[in-house]
């Protein structure tokens, strides 16, 4: 019986039970390499159903403000609520000057996703109201659906938190056209997430960044499934630490060969 309880304990630690996440603590060197802690959640579905693997398995499931990765749920629900007609529309530009220059224009929801206009989606969150968002929220079952605020907006200043395990869940199935909105809809924000691609594929993509956090999360689409992955880092440097995510994010990924050398 003891051999019996030892072999199956050895088995689990070789071939971990399906959905087990498998710690990578060899991926520290790539967070070590540009002086950042943070976490990464990957899952690479290119030969089949595969568990997660994840560094730092804690910080992996801790919930954090999604910012600006928060527009891609928040796109679905302002086609779907009839905040705004398609990608065609053209939302003015207020006249407030921004610290972006990419913000001080007019917008449509391609240029709003690339350029994260945070000032198109404060309109998208005021025209669908706070009980409408927890609504869609929980049929999404996006973090822990919490769109209230005391100041500022919801998904970075506000209580909306989501951990890294989530954020892949949720990419998968928006990947797969399983979230309850419309078909349309869910290719269309798919195809705002587009970052680059290459003869064979396809990188989705979006940033975010709370102030003293910062997010990539996506996926990398190949002929044989995708590889996704949601990565979080701590900002202490703040704009200084931006481009962290996606060299980071980039690095691992290109180790197990989800994205091509440079």
């Amino acid at each position: 019986m003891r051999l019996l309880l030892l072999l199956m304990l050895t088995l689990t630690a070789c071939f971990p039970l399906p959905g087990a996440a498998q710690e990578r603590p060899d991926w520290g060197r790539f967070f070590d390499e540009f002086d950042a802690r943070g976490t990464i959640v990957v899952v690479d579905e290119r030969l089949g159903s595969r568990p997660a693997w994840v560094f730092d398995p804690a910080r992996a499931s801790r919930r954090y403000s999604p910012a600006s990765t928060y527009k891609i749920p928040h796109t679905l629900l302002a086609l779907d609520a009839g905040a705004v007609r398609d990608e065609f529309e053209v939302f003015e530009w207020d006249g407030v000057e921004r610290d972006f220059a990419g913000h001080n224009r007019d917008q449509d929801l391609r240029s709003a996703m690339r350029n994260s206009a945070m000032w198109v989606y404060e309109r998208f969150a005021n025209e669908i109201g706070e009980e409408a968002a927890r609504r869609y929220l929980t049929r999404i079952d996006y973090g822990n659906a919490d769109p209230t605020t005391d100041k500022g907006a919801y998904w970075v200043d506000g209580n909306l938190a989501i951990s890294a395990h989530e954020q892949v869940a949720f990419l998968q199935r928006l990947y797969r056209n399983e979230l309850p909105f419309k078909v349309e809809h869910q290719r269309l924000v798919k195809d705002l997430m587009i970052v680059e691609a290459g003869r064979e594929w396809i990188l989705r993509a979006k940033t975010g960044w709370e102030g003293s956090m910062g997010w990539w999360v996506g996926w990398v689409e190949w002929p044989a499934g995708p590889v996704f992955f949601a990565l979080n880092i701590d900002t202490p440097n703040r704009l200084g630490d931006l481009a962290k995510r996606e060299q980071i994010a980039r690095a691992i990924l290109r180790s197990m060969e989800a994205l091509p050398p440079p």
